[in-house]
């Protein structure tokens, strides 16, 4: 579990973090969205005991981060957005020193190792200097490293960065199976796509502050409560439009794009409206060949809450 309450950091006159609250419960994963400067790694260096806070309270897998700061350390796993690997060493005999640090015995340590280099096909490798590594196969080691403990609780800041799409939906399987094994993840991504597939809560900081906070579907169903639907027909029927201006509930229907063939329009409830709209078009002598319905995506929900005349109107239920 890691929850916050209040959570603040200022450095001199500037509040990088202001009274942030939070709660990811074991076995969920909450997703950190917003722009550089946003607070986000700030927030995470704080929770994870790196940082003490100016003000405000947050505990990590039972531990406060005020008392117990180093208790907190040895429970958490992290990987930042910049590595910082000891690149003169080779990757196995740094994961060996991290291990040595976290107090694993040798037998387990090498096994430990020998299964992270091998899931991030890093076998081939273990000779090297990491100096020589590419971008992503540093992100492999610095992955393998926050893993090699087997943490309670893991703090992910863009972990796909620099990874091939291969290597990159690996690691996204493996933030879920750590997930289902019950462990809290705070993940920091500007992929929103990732975001949405991964986090069973989205929250969006901007300029410090946390202005929204909920289930991704939740969060686009607040921005939008109306789903755009799209009828396209095999050939024009002159009657299609007035018959759909006949059914309750659909929003301003038209042709699309000025295509004969395609019309649109929206409907608050979509699974009632729609049954009617196809039995409506087909009385009226349409020929249906789909219907494809669109709600508002998380790249919509962020964009309206990085506008500033329509930031505070976001939901922000800090859960």
């Amino acid at each position: 579990m890691i929850e916050a309450h209040g959570l603040t950091r200022r450095f001199g006159d500037v509040v990088a973090v202001e009274r942030l609250s939070l709660r990811v419960p074991d076995g969920t994963i909450l997703a950190l969205l917003g722009p550089n400067g946003a607070g986000k790694t700030t927030t995470v260096r704080m929770l994870a005991g790196l940082i003490a806070p100016s003000a405000g309270e947050a505990t990590v897998a039972g531990y406060d981060i005020h008392r117990d700061a180093t208790a907190v350390r040895t429970q958490v796993g992290l990987v930042t957005d910049a590595p910082g690997l000891y690149e003169q060493m080779n990757a196995r005999a740094y994961l060996d020193f991290f291990g040595r640090i976290y107090g694993i015995s040798s037998a387990a340590r090498a096994k430990r190792i020998a299964e992270l280099l091998a899931f991030f096909d890093l076998e081939t490798h273990t000779s090297e200097r990491m100096a020589g590594f590419s971008k992503g196969m540093k992100q492999k080691v610095a992955l393998a490293r926050a893993l090699l403990h087997d943490p309670t609780a893991l703090f992910l800041d863009e972990p796909t960065s620099g990874l091939d799409p291969l290597a990159a939906r690996a690691v996204r399987e493996l933030v879920l199976g750590l997930k289902h094994s019950s462990r809290s993840i705070i993940l920091c991504t500007h992929d929103l796509d990732e975001a949405e597939r991964l986090a069973d809560q989205v929250a969006i900081m901007r300029q410090g502050r946390m202005i929204a906070c909920d289930a991704p579907a939740a969060l686009r169903a607040h921005a939008s409560p109306e789903t755009m639907v799209r009828v396209e027909l095999a050939r024009p029927c002159p009657a299609a439009l007035e018959a759909l201006r006949g059914v309750e509930g659909v929003i301003e229907p038209a042709l699309i794009a000025a295509s004969a063939t395609q019309i649109g329009y929206t409907a608050a409830d979509p699974h009632i409206v729609n049954p009617q709209v196809i039995a409506r078009l087909v009385t009226a002598g349409a020929e249906i060949v789909s219907l494809t319905c669109e709600t508002r995506t998380l790249e919509d929900v962020y964009a309206a809450a990085m506008e500033p005349e329509t930031a505070g109107a976001t939901p922000a239920a800090r859960k």
